[in-house]
């Protein structure tokens, strides 16, 4: 069973919550990063992208004795709601429950990949969270189940789209009931999991658990760039609309090329083995791309279905790199979460 728990968080204690929040690193540009460590002394970016993690672990330390850090006194769930705009142009609300979860190697069969990592991420979060001992950004999983909550009133913590209310401790018994023979899925955080998982002083990782059962769960492309499309080729098409066909091939000048083959769209493409690959979400991103002479194509995707997923991460097998976009991305710097708890 997927093991949860209520933890004792540890939260900024400052006028404005907006000024020390920010996405997860790993979608932070150089740029973006510059930018957040500016905007505030003690945004959040300090530590989760610092420049020396031991030094991470001092000023961690020392925002707490200052009081902008304060632990919580009694453990408590939490529930999220996220409000948000899709890149798709359509508002909707994910909402999603808070714990400490247990993490527990792949093998179990508790808590599944989707997709393959790499050791350079890992082994940075590793010596991060060896120098903060603090869980500094949430993971964000799936479960194929539904809940749902009433009467939650104003919400203990608020900040852009994110709202988050303490449960009481009757939510625990009903939560951990309903999770007794339940599978999550990774949505994102692969790397961050993994090095829970090396870390082995401590299991329990900040989750965030969002049920599949609501409309606000979306899953968007994420589109590669190719310096090299590997002599790739298609059949010649009109220019698609927003609904692809199937994984179409840009190769500037207004040529189209719809792809042939088996799998998933992502799984398509990688067995082309394109070169020089970058991401974005974007379609006129991409196109552009190669309309700037910056790529050989750009490979536009559609949207892996919730379901397809699932599928993959049941018989054991992981998807490439970027196939998935869950949107938004989950605020870093709302809850934080020390191993020693």
């Amino acid at each position: 069973m997927a093991d949860v728990r209520p933890f004792r968080a540890l939260r900024y204690s400052v006028p404005d919550l907006a000024a020390v929040v920010a996405p997860p690193y790993d979608v932070i540009s150089d740029d973006e990063r510059r930018d957040y460590l500016a905007r505030d002394p003690h945004n959040v970016v300090h530590l989760t992208l610092p420049d020396d993690p031991e030094q991470t672990g001092r000023d961690l330390r020392d925002w707490q004795e200052q009081g902008v850090l304060a632990r919580d006194e009694e453990p408590s769930y939490w529930w999220l709601s996220q409000d948000y705009v899709g890149p798709d142009g359509v508002a909707r609300t994910r909402r999603g429950f808070v714990a400490a979860l247990r993490a527990q190697p792949y093998e179990d069969r508790v808590v599944l990949p989707h997709e393959r990592t790499h050791a350079g991420p890992k082994e940075g979060r590793l010596k991060l969270l060896r120098a903060t001992r603090t869980q500094l950004e949430p993971l964000f999983f799936l479960w194929d189940g539904t809940i749902e909550i009433d009467g939650l009133g104003e919400p203990d913590l608020e900040s852009g789209g994110d709202r988050l209310w303490r449960l009481g401790a009757e939510f625990g018994d009903a939560l951990t009931e309903e999770l007794r023979d339940a599978q999550l899925l990774i949505a994102d955080g692969h790397h961050r999991y993994e090095t829970t998982l090396a870390f082995g002083e401590s299991p329990w990782r900040l989750a965030v658990i969002v049920p599949t059962d609501q409309e606000g769960l979306t899953i968007f492309p994420t589109h590669r760039i190719a310096r090299s499309v590997n002599g790739a080729s298609g059949q010649p098409i009109d220019r698609p609309g927003d609904d692809l066909p199937g994984p179409v091939l840009y190769r500037g000048d207004g040529r189209y090329e719809l792809l042939q083959g088996d799998g998933l769209d992502p799984e398509m493409v990688d067995a082309i083995h394109p070169e020089g690959v970058t991401y974005t979400p974007q379609r006129a991103d991409a196109e552009a791309a190669v309309d700037r002479g910056d790529a050989e194509g750009a490979f536009l995707l559609r949207p892996t279905r919730i379901d397809a997923v699932w599928e993959v991460a049941r018989r054991g097998d992981v998807m490439p790199q970027k196939s998935t976009f869950f949107y938004p991305k989950l605020t870093s710097g709302l809850l934080l979460f020390p191993v020693d708890d």
